[in-house]
């Protein structure tokens, strides 16, 4: 389903989750509590607006505080987070592109090993993965992170390809969201 505006997206996101699932409706925030601020799909191509941020809503559900949901336990948060990781994907490959894919599946595999490890480098991938979603070019900055928790080349990759103030503002919405 395409979306016509940032309202629509939210809309289409939170919808579809409430209809897959009671559980998922009942944690629903009243719409006047839901931060519905894109914080990195505002790096990437519109195309991929709804995955990525079903994708960040179901980061957040694990390690930060999402936006549009208010899970009553731990469990229900992950068990959520997992279902929004694979919706976003699905909306992703809905756009027939499989680099698209495996970038945002490298994200999610790269930021669970991140936070395992207690380094900062998840907003790098956050960052650099949306500035250039579709496009390969970040297996050397990826490995880095991966071997040597090292996020460096993730950041210049992030500040080569996105436009610096926006860069600013979308990582200025994540720190809001994560702890």
């Amino acid at each position: 389903m395409a979306t016509s505006s940032a309202t629509d997206l939210w809309d289409v996101l939170t919808g579809e989750a409430a209809s897959e699932s009671s559980l998922w409706g009942e944690t629903l925030l009243p719409v006047g509590e839901q931060r519905r601020d894109p914080v990195f799909s505002t790096l990437c191509d519109p195309s991929y607006a709804l995955g990525v941020e079903t994708i960040y809503e179901g980061y957040l559900l694990h390690y930060g505080r999402p936006r549009l949901f208010a899970p009553a336990d731990e469990d229900i948060a992950l068990l959520l987070g997992d279902y929004l990781y694979a919706h976003g994907l699905v909306r992703i490959a809905a756009t027939g592109s499989t680099a698209a894919v495996r970038d945002l599946a490298e994200l999610i595999s790269l930021c669970s090993q991140a936070r395992a490890n207690g380094s900062d480098g998840d907003w790098a991938v956050w960052a650099a993965t949306c500035a250039v979603l579709g496009e390969d070019g970040l297996d050397d900055a990826r490995a880095a992170l991966r071997q040597r928790g090292d996020s460096k080349l993730l950041e210049q990759a992030a500040r080569g390809s996105a436009d610096g103030d926006e860069l600013d503002r979308a990582l200025a919405r994540h720190r809001l969201h994560v702890a």
